[in-house]
């Protein structure tokens, strides 16, 4: 099916850039391996095109590789079916790509590699082969970054020295479901049960990296509240007017 274009010009507050702070109990392991880049993929229940790359996100994250985070969002819940997983501080981070990686407009499924560029997200083979062309040059992850549980229970974000980038580099956690498969009854995907894998639920800035190594901790009972099954870690630059720029390090944290 072809893609679904859209353009939203209106971007709405910034809760994406909270100061608060929170953990996640369930982020029990580190996954031990430094993954080869990060993918984003921008989909919804509402669109016909979006369940094949669903299933290359689903694929991509079980290889391990990168660190693949399902961002739903919500124009297209007017075709009849409201997206279960959908935030509007997605459609608001897919719009800010817009604006910095200078497209007409934004569309489902969208695949956002690294920050950097975008591709359409059921090409897995194309979206494998960037990440690793990428990976074998300054676009890939240079920063290292590890997640892992202390014995003292909080939720420690490790992160190495490196290059002193031109704009300032936050650092964000985000809040995934690990699987959450959907039975859809109207819209586009009528009759659909759909496995959707690491949706993000929230996402927050827990303080910014100036190239030196660093570590922060954050206590578990600050994260009662986030029931998720993993979060990641992603290193971003903040271009113009706080928009979301390359992604210079990440690691990722699942249930086991």
């Amino acid at each position: 099916m072809p893609l679904r274009i859209t353009s939203i010009l209106v971007l709405i507050g910034s809760p994406l850039l909270a100061a608060a702070v929170y953990v996640l109990p369930v982020c029990a392991q580190d996954s031990g391996k430094r993954p080869d880049g990060v993918v984003e993929l921008y989909t919804s229940q509402g669109c016909g095109s979006c369940p094949p790359a669903d299933a290359v996100l689903k694929e991509l994250a079980r290889e391990g590789n990168v660190v693949a985070l399902a961002f739903h969002v919500d124009y297209w819940d007017y075709r009849g079916w409201t997206d279960t997983l959908a935030l509007p501080e997605n459609t608001e981070r897919q719009n800010e790509y817009r604006q910095t990686l200078g497209l007409n407009g934004v569309y489902t499924p969208q695949a956002i590699l690294n920050g950097r560029e975008h591709i359409n997200g059921q090409d897995g083979d194309k979206i494998r082969r960037r990440i690793a062309e990428m990976k074998q040059n300054t676009s890939g992850l240079t920063v290292p970054v590890t997640l892992s549980k202390t014995p003292k229970k909080r939720l420690l974000i490790d992160i190495g020295q490196g290059a002193v980038t031109p704009n300032p580099v936050r650092v964000l956690l985000a809040y995934f479901d690990k699987e959450s498969v959907v039975s859809i009854p109207d819209g586009e995907n009528t009759g659909r049960q759909v496995s959707y894998a690491n949706s993000v639920r929230a996402m927050e800035t827990v303080g910014m990296w100036d190239g030196n190594a660093q570590k922060i901790e954050i206590p578990w009972s600050e994260i009662a509240s986030k029931k998720a099954s993993g979060c990641a870690v992603l290193l971003q630059e903040v271009l113009g007017e706080d928009k979301p720029g390359p992604i210079i390090g990440a690691s990722i944290l699942v249930k086991p």
